[in-house]
């Protein structure tokens, strides 16, 4: 009996702990050090617990040029999150029995092609939302990042079958929006509605989101919306909205804190409305939380996870003693953004930056969630904030590295003269760039994306540095040149110059070949 009260009060104190709050004051400093240790300016916050809305406050300013308050209402781009609104879209469609999770892609669309004939017949609708077609990280990103391209749905589809695979289908998780681009247009074949007219009038509205859209060129209102940074050559500095209307599916939607929480407590209310309607079935809500590609944990990690992986739409993964948690992160240039859900707890914590450095989120939700769980203070901002540092100091060692050996070698008598490498290039996919020699300097610019224009500055006698225009994107990379026998150019691939780039400017996969003149 003595033992049975031990562990019943051991059971009880462990229950206090799991439904402990941070206090309100504490979550507010941490937040406004959060901003400062970031060099974020403004970040929007919110938790739902059991149903109620614990907390949602805006903090810092949504613009640099406006200094205006970001808040609770502040529309900002999600991002990825969006990926769970178009897999959500694919449940409803299952549900009406338009297409099941299972069909092959080519049911759908029929000119569907993907670089291996095997893997085309057997691509289904579930492999184009999980991340398992055998292309590389970000494959084909380039098509739709950065805005400013002419690529159509069309494109995309006639393109990655164009794609050289990393991996054998189906067995590695390499994170792919095209796919999701792919993903949408079943939706639109399946329901004659386009993406964004079915995930507001299907999802949005009757879950009443109501100042979310499923584009930012549907916003009509922007009076309290953020505007994007990014730090850029050691400042932080506003930079215009990014994202294509092409690439919606994969991360296009504009919502707010208020609106995030809503389709948290929607989401772990089984997919019931506030008004007790049904949106999908137990079945499909079900399934939509189902791991699909799994993925490794490490042996020592933060949350006593023992299994990880990606669902439809959803990262899923054990934390602390078997809890399901479902999350997703997203990214724009100058936006990130963390939605994380743990049903058993009924808790959604939501949090929504204008600056794009994830160790911010990142910062906040571990804090709030170990409140939860019962983990002591661990300083996730002093961890992570030293970690920043160092990461940023490296990157930028790398490039400072790399700008003297081209101050160095400029000068040199080994630099190609410009005839050598100018003219015409055409990727498979991407289409053309031109190299072209203006006064002193060498561009390169791409035909079909005039955004991607670079100033070529030698860095060896072979190898060029494309320095961006826009240098937003802090994305540098190499240009390595492979000569014919009369020391002409034939053809170029290109290299990140520092592992901070985007994997999204996925140069690496382009190969450039010189066109016939």
């Amino acid at each position: 009996m003595k033992m049975l009260k031990i562990l019943s009060l051991s059971f009880c104190l462990f229950s206090f702990t799991l439904t402990a709050q941070i206090k309100e004051k504490k979550l507010d400093r941490l937040i406004e050090n959060t901003l400062e240790t970031f060099d974020v300016p403004g970040i929007s916050v919110g938790i739902v617990k059991e149903g109620k809305v614990i907390y949602a406050k805006g903090h810092g300013v949504r613009s640099l040029s406006n200094n205006k308050d970001m808040n609770e209402n502040t529309l900002v781009g999600v991002a990825s999150n969006s990926k769970g609104f178009t897999c959500f879209a694919l449940a409803i469609l299952v549900d009406e029995g338009k297409l099941d999770w299972d069909d092959k892609v080519r049911k759908h669309i029929p000119e569907f092609k993907m670089p291996e004939d095997f893997v085309t017949e057997e691509f289904t609708v579930r492999d184009l939302v999980t991340h398992r077609s055998g292309l590389s990280l970000g494959a084909g990103d380039l098509m739709f990042f950065p805005e400013g391209g002419d690529f159509t749905i069309d494109d995309v589809l006639a393109n990655v079958s164009k794609l050289e695979p990393e991996s054998s289908f189906r067995s590695e998780f390499k994170y792919n929006n095209n796919m999701f681009i792919i993903a949408g247009e079943v939706i639109h074949r399946a329901s004659g509605l386009t993406w964004e007219e079915f995930i507001e009038e299907r999802i949005l509205q009757p879950v009443e989101m109501k100042n979310s859209k499923a584009a930012y060129s549907r916003v009509t209102d922007k009076s309290n919306i953020i505007d994007a940074h990014t730090r850029t050559e050691g400042e932080v500095i506003q930079i215009p909205h990014d994202w294509s209307d092409l690439a919606n599916p994969a991360g296009g939607i504009m919502s707010n804190v208020t609106d995030m929480l809503t389709w948290a407590e929607f989401l772990m209310n089984d997919a019931v409305t506030k008004n007790g309607e049904r949106i999908l079935s137990e079945e499909q809500m079900h399934e939509l939380w189902q791991l699909q590609t799994p993925l490794p944990v490490s042996k020592n990690n933060s949350y006593d996870t023992h299994f990880s992986g990606y669902s439809l739409g959803w990262f899923v993964s054990d934390v602390k003693g078997g809890y399901k948690q479902v999350t997703h992160t997203g990214g724009l240039l100058g936006t990130v953004t963390q939605f994380t859900l743990i049903p058993e707890l009924d808790l959604g914590i939501v949090v929504l930056t204008n600056q794009m450095i994830g160790s911010a989120f990142s910062t906040i939700t571990n804090t709030v969630k170990d409140s939860y769980l019962g983990y002591k203070d661990r300083n996730w901002l002093e961890k992570y904030g030293k970690r920043n540092s160092d990461w940023i100091a490296k990157n930028d060692s790398i490039k400072n590295a790399v700008y003297q050996q081209v101050e160095k070698f400029s000068s040199s008598d080994k630099v190609l003269n410009a005839n050598q490498i100018t003219g015409t290039y055409k990727d498979a996919w991407l289409g053309k760039f031109h190299i072209t020699e203006e006064g002193k300097n060498l561009k390169i610019t791409s035909e079909r994306n005039p955004e991607l224009t670079a100033e070529l500055l030698p860095y060896n006698t072979t190898t060029y540095v494309a320095k961006w225009k826009n240098r937003s994107f802090d994305a540098d990379v190499f240009v390595l040149f492979s000569l014919d026998e009369h020391g002409k150019a034939h053809s170029a691939t290109m290299k990140y110059i520092a592992p901070i780039t985007d994997f999204s400017f996925d140069f690496g996969d382009l190969y450039l070949k010189r066109a016939k003149e």
